[in-house]
């Protein structure tokens, strides 16, 4: 074979290696959709009924096997509360993601309106560590816990 037609092979075999990947994405995304979706709670909780039911029954019987199965149980809620953490990260991070483009497109908006004229940089957003705020009356303000639960300390 000569230069070209090698080439011509490598250049077809690479436009097949993006279509797969593109339609494994597509298949992945509806994939993911379709199992959060089908997740209702009345299949978590007879899934957790069941498994339940399965592991007392597999179980051998005996002091050291009630241990082991302790053992099970508190690995199944520590990997459950990995999931629940890594979830609520990857949640959070798209929110300002989200919260910053929000941002950026009311700039472009803002100096859209004001004719190109600048403008400050926008303050920084508060944090949830931030300080309590004061009111007139130089009151310390309840955090929102505090509030909920009447806890506060005036």
């Amino acid at each position: 074979m000569n230069f070209e037609a090698l080439r011509q092979r490598v250049q077809r075999a690479e436009l097949v290696v993006a279509v797969r990947v593109e339609k494994t994405r597509s298949s992945w995304f509806t994939l993911s959709g379709a199992w959060r979706a089908g997740w209702t709670p009345l299949r978590i909780i007879t899934v957790g009924l069941a498994g339940g039911f399965l592991a007392g029954k597999l179980e051998p019987t005996g002091l050291g096997a009630k241990v082991q199965g302790a053992r099970w149980l508190q690995m199944i809620g520590s990997v459950s509360n990995l999931l629940a953490s890594t979830q609520a990260a990857f949640a959070s991070m798209q929110a300002n993601e989200a919260a910053d483009t929000a941002e950026q497109a009311a700039e472009k908006v803002d100096d859209a309106v004001d004719g190109g004229v600048p403008r400050q940089p926008p303050a920084p957003r508060a944090s949830a560590t931030a300080a309590p705020r004061v009111d007139a009356d130089d009151q310390r303000q309840p955090q929102p816990a505090e509030a909920a639960t009447d806890l506060s300390e005036r």
